[in-house]
């Protein structure tokens, strides 16, 4: 029996070669985009999930309020926070407490930069249980002037030889004792790193970090009993705060909010200061299964649609089997059969798909997917259940419509499509059609934002620029190489400026200081700023405007003592005539300083973000970046000469830079991506759509032949033959399109609303998506439709 539903089945598709293809194309492109963005979900979405015991750690988030106003929101917060907790709450069983510090460490003749290395407190391994391959990583971290590395890092270090005893000399000076080395992390975490010294050495040299609440800038992490409320646990927070520290932040009227942040879900979730990378975005990730979800069902659609189109031509088929003894569950088994040899077929295709561009989709998204894959079960459950979802939610209404027909109407020639399911292939339609214009919208949005965003005046020259890493390893005559480093390179007349700086555009200011207000102010008036030091040359370099006052000038003798704030600090301390505020003192950290200019606002971080308050402070010797402003031409060899005097100028280090606008335009990177996802994916779906139209239109001019011929002989012209049968699915479509609107407007309002500088939600970029869908769909049925229309109506009247 099976045999012969399988040779009826195989006879049925190819007989019906031009539905059959477009079923098994359309099937297979929606399954293997379907497969491609789960890879890319599955990766996003498993962050950290490799740890034993990960859904009981949290790492402690802090607000800091000043007067009631959030003043800045933090990764890394308090010192103290994770240690009071483990001090007065049994719950938690161990904490982590860590501070990022970069470092050169020189093995033999190799320097080597190590910019992910961490201070980290003793319980690090019991919070973060990576396998130790050498040592031991009980107390590994206790004594001060210890260090565990990876066995990636001590490869690099050592080789083959045994790391543990060794020593590591970090920046020419301290070294540390290898007491551990931990397998690598994976690429899914956002702590990576290569090397953690003991926290306990950042207490031996500042003794105060141990219990400090004023001093950001430290990750706390805690695991907490297994069962334990996290909720209820955060309810406690406060009752420890007002304890320790209570009585200060009164004094001062400032408030400080500690909340949890599942371990899982910093990756996706978490966008504060002093985040360890630029983590992804939960919202994307989801949109994305949303898209694959719409390109599959799509799919599937058509095949419904074009099976239960073609439900006439098979119903007599259906009821000479009937007559020869076929029960139903028989005719059902037969269509069900043909719907699964349907999506076998597909899923192979589907397959050869996948693999072909797993390279090309790694490139779009940025993000690595190998062909590991074809090694994970999950892989391969996922596959089978969408042969099997596929099978039966595409095979199955048909074959009950096919099924149920009766023999005796059938054989007489008295079949005819019911309302009801005309009715459902039109709605149907209508869905595919929405889910394109829908996602043609989001193409649009997400193109139109990310240009508004790169077109903008972001208020500072980030044009030829190379940003250098500053050096680690220095010594007393640092002040004196960074001048004679200079001036080499000003004496070039391919450098056109430098200026050094603790920070650079496109980066949040590491500095965060609190308890900042004008000397007149009290205590309870003191709010934080990001702080931004700099050498004299920073405000020409960069073409930093001055709306008031001045900029540093050597001029006018020792200028550190001065300060320069922007437009939004101005506003932040209390005024707006920027006038009004030069010459006035600040307390800051118990020195004061004197107001001397009034830059304007210009764009530190990308436009995502509104203009934060900044204050410029004069430090001739920063060392954190080099800004260069190079002649393009000849650009390696000048990268060369750069390096050379680098090197020369700071030996033991290493040469690291940048292209600041490259380096800036990574903070678009993630809507980049989505863009170009949505774009590639919105193709695809209106193309999977296009070709479930082209299928029913090509049906619905064979079943109307005859009526077309009977018009043409009454006169009707091509046009009007034309008309007549595209009134019908251009009606669908703009009923499509008159539901995705609204859709879309609703959805993308509330991306947008992600952006502190965005564009307006207007009319024609949700009309446009649907009139261009419209357009595609009709020229894609055009040949079929135009056909009908030119045909002999002799030859209409013989058809049949």
């Amino acid at each position: 029996m099976f045999r012969n539903y399988l040779v009826t089945a195989l006879r049925s598709l190819l007989r019906q070669k031009a539905f059959s293809f477009i079923n098994i194309i359309g099937l297979a492109i929606g399954l293997a985009a379907c497969l491609l963005i789960i890879q890319y979900a599955r990766f996003e979405l498993s962050y950290e999930k490799f740890l034993p015991g990960y859904q009981n750690v949290y790492r402690l988030r802090l607000d800091r309020y000043n007067n009631g106003e959030l003043g800045s929101q933090w990764a890394a917060g308090a010192s103290a926070i994770g240690k009071a907790l483990k001090e007065e709450f049994p719950e938690v069983v161990s904490y982590a407490r860590l501070s990022h510090w970069g470092f050169t460490v020189k093995i033999g003749d190799k320097v080597f930069k190590e910019e992910n290395s961490f201070f980290a407190s003793d319980d690090f391994l019991k919070v973060f249980p990576y396998k130790v391959v050498a040592g031991s990583g009980e107390n590994a971290l206790k004594e001060p002037f210890t260090a565990i590395i990876t066995q990636s890092t001590a490869s690099k270090y050592f080789g083959e030889e045994e790391a543990v005893g060794k020593t590591i000399t970090v920046n020419s000076g301290q070294g540390f004792k290898v007491t551990a080395v931990i397998e690598d992390q994976p690429r899914n975490t956002h702590l990576k790193f290569g090397v953690l010294v003991s926290f306990a050495t950042y207490i031996s040299w500042q003794p105060e970090v141990d219990d400090a609440w004023w001093w950001d800038g430290f990750l706390n992490y805690v695991k907490l009993e297994e069962g334990t409320s996290a909720s209820a646990f955060e309810a406690k927070i406060p009752t420890l705060v007002e304890a320790r520290i209570g009585e200060r932040n009164r004094e001062v009227n400032h408030e400080m909010i500690f909340s949890l942040q599942p371990l899982a879900d910093i990756h996706l979730y978490s966008h504060l200061m002093h985040e360890t990378e630029q983590g992804g975005d939960g919202d994307t990730v989801y949109a994305l299964l949303g898209i694959g979800f719409f390109i599959i069902l799509i799919a599937w659609i058509n095949y419904v649609n074009l099976a239960t189109a073609r439900s006439i031509n098979r119903a007599r088929e259906v009821g000479v089997r009937k007559v020869m003894g076929s029960y139903k569950r028989q005719l059902v088994g037969q269509f069900m059969l043909e719907s699964a040899l349907t999506n076998l077929v597909a899923v192979a295709i589907a397959l050869v798909i996948v693999l072909a561009a797993t390279p090309y989709f790694s490139e779009l998204t940025g993000q690595q997917v190998s062909y590991a894959f074809l090694a994970d079960a999950y892989f391969w459950f996922v596959l089978l259940a969408f042969f099997a979802g596929g099978s039966i939610l595409s095979g199955l209404y048909p074959s009950f419509v096919l099924a149920r027909f009766q023999p005796a109407s059938v054989l007489k020639g008295k079949m005819s499509t019911s309302p009801r399911g005309i009715l459902l292939r039109k709605g149907l339609v209508i869905l595919q059609m929405t889910a394109s214009v829908f996602l043609m919208a989001g193409t649009l949005i997400v193109t139109k934002q990310l240009g508004f965003m790169k077109s903008q005046d972001l208020g500072v020259d980030i044009d030829q620029t190379l940003v250098i890493k500053g050096p680690n390893v220095t010594d007393s005559t640092y002040t004196e190489r960074l001048t004679a480093f200079k001036n080499t390179l000003l004496a070039q007349t391919t450098v056109k400026s430098m200026t050094a700086s603790s920070s650079v555009p496109g980066r949040q200011p590491n500095w965060n200081a609190g308890g900042i207000r004008l000397v007149t102010q009290a205590d309870s008036e003191a709010k934080q700023y990001r702080i931004v030091g700099m050498d004299y040359d920073f405000i020409d370099a960069y073409g930093l405007e001055i709306v008031a006052g001045r900029k540093f000038s050597k001029e006018f003798g020792t200028e550190t003592t001065n300060v320069i704030f922007n437009e939004t600090a101005l506003r932040w301390i209390g005024f707006d005539d920027p006038e009004d505020l030069l010459g006035n003192k600040i307390e800051f950290w118990g020195d004061q300083y004197t107001v001397i200019g009034i830059a304007k606002d210009y764009y530190q971080q990308s436009l995502k973000e509104s203009h934060e308050p900044l204050i410029f402070r004069l430090i001739p010797d920063a060392g954190q970046f080099y800004s260069i402003k190079l002649n393009t031409a000849n650009l390696q060899s000048n990268i060369e000469m750069v390096k050379e005097e680098y090197l020369s100028s700071f030996p033991g280090n290493v040469f690291e830079y940048f292209f600041l606008d490259d380096y800036f335009n990574q903070q678009y990177a993630s809507e980049q991506t989505f863009g170009k996802v949505v774009a590639l994916f919105s193709g695809l779906s209106i193309f999977v759509a296009c070709l479930g139209l082209i299928g029913l239109t090509s049906f619905s001019a064979s079943m109307r032949t005859k009526e077309i011929g009977i018009r043409k002989v009454l006169g009707a012209s091509e046009r009007t033959i034309l008309g007549l049968l595209t009134r019908e699915f251009l009606l669908l479509i703009v009923i499509s399109s008159v539901l995705a609107i609204p859709l879309s407007w609703l959805v993308y309002q509330g991306w947008l609303d992600n952006f502190a500088n965005r564009i307006d939600l207007s009319p024609w970029l949700l009309l446009v998506p649907g009139l261009a869908v419209a357009a595609v769909a009709l020229l894609a049925s055009a040949s079929q439709t135009i056909r009908a229309a030119k045909l002999d109506p002799a030859k209409s009247l013989r058809h049949e």
